[in-house]
């Protein structure tokens, strides 16, 4: 029976990793032992599972018919899984999880962390990048995401905490050019904006009635770093507006001022999402469980 399932993992990987070569990264084997796989696989089947040239691999249509199948069976397996975890109470195997490169480093991750400390028979892997990743293609049981979520139905969200930003500039920067008092002030002043594959995040401000407005912010001072933007912040290069968990110590220790503390401040909604499932695995839930517990505490500042 066990001959009837060697290479399915395989076959499985390389078509939802796009080739033989990720396949081969996300198993931990070389290349040459995916082919080899796939081969015995299309073998043992009597059928060609993918067209193959030098430098790609696409299914063929009985490669695809198999692969739904693959992936259904896959999943029953996955829930039945989850369901004998859920029932023995024990968090044990591989949870992997997509986090944002500062909020994850330094918010989620020590979060995570004790949580691995706590359970020794977790496998717990943290991957971090800005990139929206695809939670599903990319074989992430759980992701952190920051902002508004789309529309997609493949996956469920828990709000997690909605930490404030915080417009602010460094007392030298204040001192040579002033404090705005208006939205009709930034235009006058230099702003220090996040800007990654030539999009600019909005700014979130109060208007006079206290309205918060979304505003397009240019300037000549561009980063895809928010912590880089702290920085340049620190050194007097101009307004910015930030997360107050990332600015919080530098106001504490007046490098930054924080700027209409009076006025109503934005706040950035923060999601776990994963994939949906009709069983989610307890090492999943309990780690989303820990994160909704620990995360508002880091941000009663």
């Amino acid at each position: 029976m066990r001959d009837r399932f060697d290479g399915v993992q395989v076959f499985v990987e390389a078509v939802e990793t796009g080739g033989f070569a990720k396949a081969a990264e996300r198993l931990s084997l070389t290349r040459s032992a995916v082919g080899k796989a796939i081969a015995r696989l299309e073998e043992r089947l009597g059928v060609r599972l993918f067209h193959r040239t030098t430098r790609t691999q696409s299914l063929t249509e009985d490669g695809q018919q198999y692969y739904e199948r693959c992936v259904r069976a896959i999943e029953e397996l996955r829930a039945g899984e989850s369901l004998l975890e859920s029932g023995r109470r024990e968090v044990v195997g591989k949870l992997r999880v997509s986090l944002p490169v500062l909020f994850g480093r330094y918010c989620a991750a020590p979060i995570l962390r004790a949580y691995a400390r706590q359970h020794e028979r977790l496998e717990l892997e943290l991957s971090f990048s800005d990139r929206q990743i695809d939670l599903i293609a990319d074989g992430f049981d759980l992701a952190v995401r920051n902002g508004a979520l789309g529309n997609g139905t493949a996956l469920h969200a828990r709000r997690l905490v909605s930490p404030r930003k915080a417009l602010c500039a460094s007392p030298a920067y204040l001192a040579a050019r002033g404090e705005p008092h208006s939205l009709a002030d930034l235009p006058e002043h230099d702003t220090l904006v996040y800007w990654r594959n030539d999009y600019g995040l909005t700014w979130q401000l109060p208007d006079a009635t206290g309205a918060l407005i979304d505003l397009s912010v240019t300037s000549r001072l561009r980063f895809d770093d928010l912590e880089v933007i702290a920085d340049a912040a620190v050194d007097g290069m101009g307004l910015a507006w930030l997360p107050y968990w990332l600015i919080h110590d530098r106001v504490q220790a007046g490098e930054l001022i924080e700027l209409w503390t009076d006025r109503p401040r934005a706040a950035m909604e923060c999601y776990a999402v994963w994939p949906t499932t009709q069983y989610l695995p307890l090492r999943s839930r309990l780690a989303i469980d820990a994160l909704a517990t620990e995360l508002p505490k880091r941000f009663d500042l």
